[in-house]
């Protein structure tokens, strides 16, 4: 299933050895608690050592010696603002703050919600979905077979070449689609965080990640079926310890430094192809004028397309995040973050929905005579 192949999908789904009770049955109590709250828990917490996500361990030890190279250069400038590494951070008005600890709260809580809605919704509609096996068949029947090519790492790089753009340019639409009238609530979700720390990545509400999985897998089931049917049969996307090359470089780019309050710029040439950690931040931006710019994730070069483009300098601009006030506070909880999006879209809704007129009285009504 091309939408759902990921790792954390995979291990939440394979089979685990059933525990037994005192009679060598399986406990009725024990595995659902296994398969519903310690599986996904453990999963949210292995991946910080594994490198199929941008939290893994890897991936936040090179954001943090570029974030100490940025220390150094800076205060070798003088910035007031490097008296300590740790102050350059944000040091605990930042890693401590409470919107930072709703993030790390969220961070397990996706993982439940994954398993407890996501993936039973995505196996509802499975028979319904887009499969690369269905569009190589079509192909097949219309065309006929082609010549098997020799799977090659040229051809294997390339393919994982174009699953990696098509990803990005799927996410760069899904993300303008929910700064819309219709989807901005569940959107908000993510950028009412008032501070920014990695783990604000994963700040996503469930609406959203779904929405996400069906339009970028039923793309990628499209994309697969065409290029396994050229190449003759399926070819493997290439890879670098397990995970696509692609993910791997762009997430060594001290991407974990876009869900901070550390200003990195790659310049305004480059900005133009490659998202930096500054451009996001401009995205999450309150002031008016960053507003609707840098959907990118990887790339910016649809942004540049597009018209959405804003590129940064190496002088940080004086930023803050948040949504306002009064909905920074509206989803400073848990079951806000879940919850509340549903509520507002539903209440936009039932507004907008069309009012029957309201007949006018008899008696101010003239009578023909």
């Amino acid at each position: 299933m091309a939408f759902i192949d990921s790792h954390f999908y995979l291990e939440c789904r394979r089979p685990t050895r059933p525990r037994h009770g005192a009679h060598g049955q399986a406990d009725p109590l024990f595995d659902p608690l296994q398969r519903l709250l310690i599986t996904p828990l453990w999963q949210s917490l292995s991946g910080l050592f594994d490198l199929n996500g941008r939290l893994g361990f890897v991936f936040l030890l090179i954001s943090g010696t570029v974030a100490y190279l940025l220390y150094l250069r800076r205060r070798r400038q003088g910035d007031p603002e490097t008296r300590s590494f740790r102050h350059f951070l944000g040091g605990r008005a930042v890693w401590l703050h409470p919107s930072a600890l709703l993030d790390y709260q969220y961070y397990l809580v996706r993982a439940l919600l994954h398993v407890a809605v996501i993936l039973p919704v995505l196996t509802l509609l499975h028979p319904w979905l887009l499969q690369t096996g269905d569009v190589q068949s079509a192909l097949t029947r219309l065309w006929g077979e082609r010549p098997r090519l020799a799977e090659a790492s040229w051809l294997m790089m390339l393919y994982g070449l174009g699953v990696f753009l098509i990803s990005d340019f799927v996410h760069y639409w899904l993300h303008r689609a929910f700064h819309s009238r219709w989807l901005w609530e569940f959107h908000k979700v993510h950028h009412s965080a008032t501070v920014m720390v990695p783990p604000t990545a994963s700040r996503i509400h469930l609406v959203e990640k779904l929405c996400e999985m069906l339009v970028k897998g039923s793309c990628l089931a499209l994309y697969g079926g065409i290029f396994h049917w050229l190449c003759g049969g399926t070819v493997r996307p290439y890879t670098l310890f397990g995970i696509s090359y692609l993910v791997l470089i762009f997430n060594a780019l001290a991407a974990n430094l876009r869900h901070t309050h550390i200003w990195l710029s790659f310049g305004p040439r480059l900005e133009h192809l490659l998202n930096s950690p500054a451009q996001h931040q401009i995205h999450h931006s309150r002031d008016p004028r960053h507003f609707n710019h840098n959907f990118g994730t990887n790339l910016s070069l649809w942004d540049w397309w597009f018209g959405t483009l804003y590129v940064t300098s190496s002088q940080p601009e004086p930023l803050s995040f948040g949504v306002g006030p009064r909905d920074n506070e509206r989803y400073s909880r848990l079951s806000a973050l879940i919850l509340r999006p549903f509520l507002v879209t539903v209440r936009k809704i039932w507004r907008a929905l069309p009012r029957p007129r309201k007949p006018q009285a008899a008696g101010g009504l003239s009578k023909a005579p």
